[in-house]
């Protein structure tokens, strides 16, 4: 059974290294600037916090939810501000979350299942083969909730 995200909002707050809430405008100025809209689960996510460090601080988090500010196309992430390009990876890719050495988790903005985006392994020596760089949830929420319950980095590559 799913976990309610404000449940897994109530366990960030008490457990790991949450940043403080993005205000209404920044997601306002965020979705303008993306052009793109939060989903229920990522604006919950933002309203309680503005990006997070998980299981441990930085520089040893092993997920650190990245703040709008920080949040770009997987392909500038991964590549750098000059390959913004198809060529690079699809434009409907966004680095959400910063899993250490290169490597994102990515949300795809292109479809929905449920009303919610679908997460996906951004590994940046396979970006952007799908073989490699394969589905990682079907939402924010079950991605935090998975996270939150293994503790331990990468959880979708097995132990």
């Amino acid at each position: 059974m799913a976990t309610s995200m404000s449940r897994l909002l109530e366990e960030v707050s008490r457990e790991h290294f949450p940043y403080p809430p993005a205000a209404l405008e920044e997601i306002e100025e965020f979705e303008r600037r993306a052009g793109w809209w939060l989903d229920a689960d990522l604006r919950a996510f933002y309203l309680h916090c503005n990006g997070a460090e998980l299981i441990e601080r930085l520089p040893d988090t092993p997920y650190r939810i990245l703040p709008l500010s920080q949040v770009v196309r997987a392909r500038v992430a991964i590549f750098g501000k000059k390959n913004d390009d198809d060529a690079h990876g699809p434009a409907a890719m966004w680095a959400i979350c910063d899993v250490q050495d290169g490597n994102y988790v990515l949300v795809d903005v292109s479809r929905q299942e449920n009303d919610r985006y679908l997460l996906t392994d951004g590994y940046h020596e396979a970006w952007p083969n799908p073989r490699y760089c394969g589905p990682v949830a079907s939402s924010f929420s079950e991605f935090l909730e998975q996270v939150l319950r293994t503790r331990r980095g990468l959880y979708w590559l097995g132990e």
